[in-house]
């Protein structure tokens, strides 16, 4: 079979796109982002890959002419997700309305560059929108373009990412065979009947390896040698040398609330006067060591904006443990300052999700259904 010709847009720092990049049967031909310090980290981490920085307006299929003889339905496989803001308050209708621009640009590259697949991402709350209205919008959108059209929600915790982060996938199709979404190959039932479902990973399986240390401190070292599969498989083909593990400064007053927190605690948790003056429910909280993590967004470092203090240290996550917690190896390279580096991180799709979605795209292109017990096995063999 040729060579699977992908196209990345909204690329981010490549987290949808790194299942493809390892797989020989997928050539990413380019990506487009318009951050230079994400565009920065995904040239790094895709050595042969060709970046465009610039505004998605000014992307498409032109590009591909000039720079890659590519004419139109020359590319197999377009990935990627318009920003979520896109969508908050958009009108009647997202084609028309300013406020869904991103989305526009999206569809205006689908109906210029004509692949045969593609694969749209978002936020989970863009199903309730209107009531969802502009989900079933969106969708008569693609399918006045010929696609078949399939949709499902993820959570990257079902797949052995050690976080709780559920998004809607929409796969559209111009092949003949029914696209069929991956099988999740874990579980947070302790009870599952299903023998091939694996225990959720925890945020102790996830980081336990990585030092414990105090606010503002930082660790160039490991803390001990991989403890189980889930880190051996971080830590494969990384250096001795541990990278961007270095905790926030925060103030005396926000590490003593820190200290007495319990494990999974809140706010509420605690005695009044210890209790912050404002913030949400989430926020403020302390993380479940024998649990996933909830979602990782760009503010994991940030205790006031979102749950994120580690289980067992009085501090926020360092930008090395939320990268964990997507599922990045070790040896991924971010680039710019931390808040850069927590931006790609809580931006991306977690890398271990986007192998099992290339697989189903493959098995797809392949005319291939595989069996639950077939495709957990070898989606197993190349995540473990």
């Amino acid at each position: 079979m040729k060579t699977i010709k992908v196209v990345d847009l909204f690329a981010g720092v490549g987290g949808l796109s790194y299942g493809f990049s390892k797989d020989d049967q997928f050539e990413i031909v380019c990506a487009n982002e318009i951050l230079p310090n994400m565009a920065k980290a995904y040239e790094l981490n895709h050595p042969n890959t060709k970046v465009y920085c610039k505004d998605i307006k000014e992307f498409g299929l032109q590009d591909l002419k000039e720079d890659f003889s590519i004419s139109q339905e020359g590319i197999d496989l377009i990935i990627g997700g318009p920003p979520c803001q896109a969508y908050s308050t958009v009108g009647k209708r997202v084609i028309d309305d300013p406020r869904g621009e991103l989305f526009q640009e999206y569809f205006r590259v689908l109906q210029e560059v004509q692949p045969k697949v593609f694969i749209f991402e978002n936020v989970k709350g863009l199903l309730s929108i209107r009531k969802g209205e502009l989900f079933k919008e969106i969708l008569e959108l693609f399918q006045s373009l010929g696609y078949e059209v399939n949709h499902t929600i993820l959570n990257a915790a079902d797949f052995g990412v050690p976080q709780n982060r559920e998004r809607i996938f929409i796969v559209g199709t111009k092949l003949s065979n029914i696209f069929s979404f991956p099988k999740e190959t874990h579980t947070k039932d302790s009870n599952s009947l299903f023998q091939n479902l694996q225990q959720h990973i925890t945020v102790k399986e996830a980081i336990g390896d990585l030092p414990f240390i105090k606010t503002q401190e930082a660790s160039t070292t490991y803390a001990t040698p991989p403890q189980n599969r889930y880190q051996k498989l971080m830590r494969k083909n990384a250096s001795d040398t541990l990278y961007d593990h270095c905790a926030p400064n925060n103030n005396a007053k926000l590490v003593e609330l820190m200290k007495a927190l319990p494990d999974g605690g809140t706010p509420k948790d605690l005695l009044e006067e210890l209790r912050p003056k404002s913030g949400f429910g989430n926020t403020y909280s302390r993380l479940w060591w024998e649990k996933p993590s909830t979602t990782i967004t760009r503010n994991f470092s940030t205790p006031s904006s979102s749950r994120c203090i580690h289980p067992k240290a009085p501090r926020a996550l360092t930008t090395r443990e939320g990268a964990r917690l997507q599922s990045f190896p070790d040896n991924y390279i971010f680039y710019g300052s931390r808040s850069d580096k927590n931006l790609q991180i809580g931006n991306a799709v977690p890398p271990i999700l986007s192998i099992f979605l290339k697989d189903a795209i493959k098995d797809h292109f392949l005319y291939k259904q595989s069996s639950n017990n077939i495709y957990y096995k070898k989606t197993q063999r190349e995540v473990q």
